[in-house]
């Protein structure tokens, strides 16, 4: 390469900090890199792809492969590398950016013979894996009639007719659909058969043997996948595998490529992992883990998805502790996007929490602080100053008085930066909703608020009218009633109550006879409101039908544009045929491909920090963004660890879910920790990760903050946030009380 070409590279090397150079310096074999938030992770990968494909000359025949977990990444990555290689006076190719989902489909897919997948094959849609998940819930219980009488009388049944069909309705639509969709997904993306959940029921004493359930539900599962010509994201990894055990298709496809770079390694599950590393292995000698040109980076401190996907931090930091001791771990230690109060609080937090030892024999963060960059860092307006303090600890009065005050301070900052960004994130949707209700009751049109999580409910409209419309179509239906009933119930026009005795008897509860029991005064209501849809049906024409619900449904206005522009896509569609059950048929379809998009403007990710905005936001959409002034209220302790929660419905199984018991007995298993001998210790190690968790997730929440970060734990909330104004004497977090005593100058009372 001329000495131009050298000098040009080490020009772009040193825009670099720390822990990003050790990316650019890779020259071959695995390579472990720990990053901290913010520290700069995509343009470390971009930088050190640019010069791996100058310095190999690498081309169409020989490439980069940068794997990602979401589009919007890829494309980021895609556009840095193709800007650095410009800066280099390069082409713009030799590299591959995709989604590990996209890489698989395309290895499964070029040689359907092996795969074991029918090229014509559907991925499956979230609405109809869950009618797969039903399918097999049903088929189920009819092959395992006495194994399904043992969940029905669960603890302290009397063998009433009325509880019985009250038990039924819970585990055929509730227990029995999560136990298989939890399961389903975590045994697969681990590469666990049917039968090697039951091998591992031998060594539990569980009196339910749930995980002879969950292989019972999974081989039922797979076979409606098969009749249905349908394959799901886990399968696609699966099939991709299976090409690559053919030793000739193998080397022929590591001969194309040249390394592998991943990014948000920490969320990869066990079978991403072997794939990635079956094509980062030298093709001459493929068993040799030092020649595989594998380089990994993530950090399992913002591991905040494994409790509700198989991806789990511990396979990324076992790989990390393995790099380290060859020598091949680096550290993103640097990181310019907050200021200095905020770093101070945020280390604080991963250290006390792993001291505390709240999470049991979890230890919920890898020791790794995150430290300012050097004054000479290149990045504009590293480590900026602090707005104030930097960082503010709140104990308002109550939940309402808290929203006040977040809508006061925002407003105060715009004024005095007009082109700031600022966000409220929240735990929960509901949170979300109040949070966004409260700031336009007390500031009006003042203060300009985004709610993501409206756009969310936007996207349900289409699902919500049909689940209405279905129930009138056919009201005594139990699962139209109790479908319709759910929708009642999340958008409150009803109010909160356990549906799966109303829904034993549907008649009874539409139209209860003299001699039938007195219904309680929240059955009433929800009937009554039942009732006045069914008369609609009968006195509107069905194309009227969808605008009536929304408005019944107390629709907001771009809820209501989203519903009118359903109504004129079914109008259009449904000339031959008007009646009830032709819209019902289109409106399934539409549903199904999930071909419909609400009225909305804008690219997602430039919605969420507009200048000038207040975004209410959840803690998991924030991962990734950033905003000048962070506000996070409501971190209590029923919340942030909180527990696990068990459905009254279901209690009379036992003091857990059948779910959690599951997972986190293949957890123990795939990990080689400790076997869970019982039930009880299976809940606890749950229990434990999900404490864990949702430490990470306030870890997460916290790093968002650039200029300020504001935490707040009133003295009063509700109990339940599907009804905010019940309001009750609350404990603070136990992260927040340690913040006060770490940081007393921050306390704002």
């Amino acid at each position: 390469m001329p000495p131009l070409s050298l000098a040009s590279l080490e020009q772009l090397r040193d825009t670099l900090r720390p822990g990003q150079r050790e990316i650019a310096l890779w020259q071959g074999g695995p390579l472990a890199v720990s990053a901290v938030p913010g520290a700069g992770k995509s343009t470390g990968m971009a930088v050190a792809a640019a010069i791996a494909i100058a310095q190999q000359q690498l081309n169409a025949r020989r490439q980069l492969v940068i794997v990602t977990f979401t589009r919007s990444a890829a494309a980021n990555l895609k556009a840095k590398i193709r800007q650095n290689l410009k800066e280099l006076g390069l082409p713009p190719g030799g590299f591959l950016v995709q989604t590990l989902h996209g890489l698989a489909w395309a290895i499964a897919r070029a040689h359907p013979e092996l795969s074991g997948l029918n090229p014509d094959s559907v991925l499956v849609t979230p609405n109809q894996n869950h009618r797969l998940i039903r399918t097999c819930v049903d088929q189920w219980i009819s092959a395992n009639a006495r194994h399904y009488q043992l969940l029905l009388e669960g603890q302290r049944f009397d063998g009433e007719e009325t509880e019985r069909l009250r038990r039924q309705s819970v585990l055929r639509s509730e227990v029995l659909p999560a136990l298989a969709t939890t399961v389903i997904h975590e045994a697969k993306s681990s590469g666990l058969l049917p039968d090697d959940l039951r091998s591992q029921t031998n060594e539990m004493d569980d009196p339910y043997a749930v995980l002879t359930i969950a292989a019972g539900l999974y081989e039922f599962y797979q076979t409606q996948l098969r009749f249905r010509n349908l394959i799901d994201y886990d399968e696609m990894i699966l099939a991709a595998l299976r090409v690559l055990d053919d030793s000739t298709v193998r080397q022929s496809w590591q001969q194309q490529v040249f390394a592998v770079f991943e990014d948000e390694a920490q969320d990869s599950s066990p079978l991403q992992t072997q794939l990635l590393e079956i094509l980062a292995a030298d093709p001459a000698d493929p068993e040799n883990r030092d020649r595989q040109n594998l380089v990994r980076v993530g950090d399992p401190n913002q591991a905040i998805n494994s409790t509700f996907t198989p991806a789990d931090p511990i396979f990324f930091r076992d790989f990390c502790e393995a790099c380290r001791a060859e020598k091949r771990l680096a550290t993103m230690t640097q990181a310019g996007r907050s200021s200095r109060p905020i770093i101070d609080a945020a280390n604080f937090v991963l250290q006390w929490v792993n001291q505390s030892r709240l999470a049991g024999v979890e230890q919920p963060f890898r020791e790794q602080a995150i430290r300012p960059v050097a004054p000479n860092d290149p990045q504009p307006n590293a480590n900026p100053v602090p707005e104030g303090l930097g960082l503010e600890l709140h104990t308002p009065e109550d939940v309402h008085q808290t929203v006040e005050r977040i809508g006061q301070r925002s407003l105060t900052l715009f004024k005095q930066h007009p082109q700031g960004r600022a966000a409220v994130l929240v735990r929960t949707n509901e949170q979300g909703r109040f949070v966004a209700k409260e700031l336009r009751r007390w500031h009006g049109d003042q203060l300009l608020v985004y709610e993501v999580g409206q756009r969310d409910r936007q996207s349900h409209v289409p699902a919500e009218m049909l689940t209405l419309l279905q129930f009138l179509d056919r009201p005594h239906s139990p699962d139209n009633l109790k479908a319709a009933l759910t929708v009642l119930m999340t958008r409150k026009r009803i109010p909160t109550q356990d549906l799966n005795a109303i829904v034993s008897f549907p008649e009874q509860f539409l139209y209860p006879g003299p001699l039938d029991p007195a219904q309680p005064d929240t059955v009433v209501e929800a009937r009554l409101y039942c009732t006045s849809l069914l008369n609609a049906r009968l006195q509107l024409p069905p194309a009227q039908l969808i605008p009536f619900l929304a408005q019944t449904l107390d629709y907001e206005q771009t809820e209501l544009a989203t519903a009118d522009k359903l109504t004129e896509r079914l109008a259009q569609q449904t000339t031959d045929n008007h009646a009830l059950s032709g819209i019902l048929s289109l409106l399934s379809e539409i549903v199904t491909s999930e071909q419909f998009e609400p009225v909305e403007t804008d690219d997602a990710e430039e919605r969420y920090i507009r200048p000038g905005q207040l975004t209410v936001i959840t803690m998991h959409k924030a991962k990734g963004l950033d905003w000048d002034y962070v506000f996070i209220p409501f971190l209590h302790e029923q919340t942030i660890p909180g527990s696990q929660w068990i459905p009254p419905q279901a209690q009379f199984l036992g003091d857990f879910t059948l779910a959690e018991v599951a997972r986190a007995q293949i957890r123990a298993s795939l990990h080689h920790q400790n076997p869970l001998v019982s039930i009880d210790a299976a809940w606890e190690r749950a229990k434990n990760l999900k404490t864990a968790e949702e430490f990470r997730l306030l870890y997460v929440a916290m790093t968002r903050a650039k200029r300020l970060l504001w935490l707040s734990a009133a003295r009063k909330a509700p109990f339940t946030w599907n009804k905010p104004d019940n309001l009750q004497e609350r404990e603070p977090s136990s992260i927040v009380t340690a913040l006060r005593e770490r940081f007393p100058a921050s306390v704002m009372d």
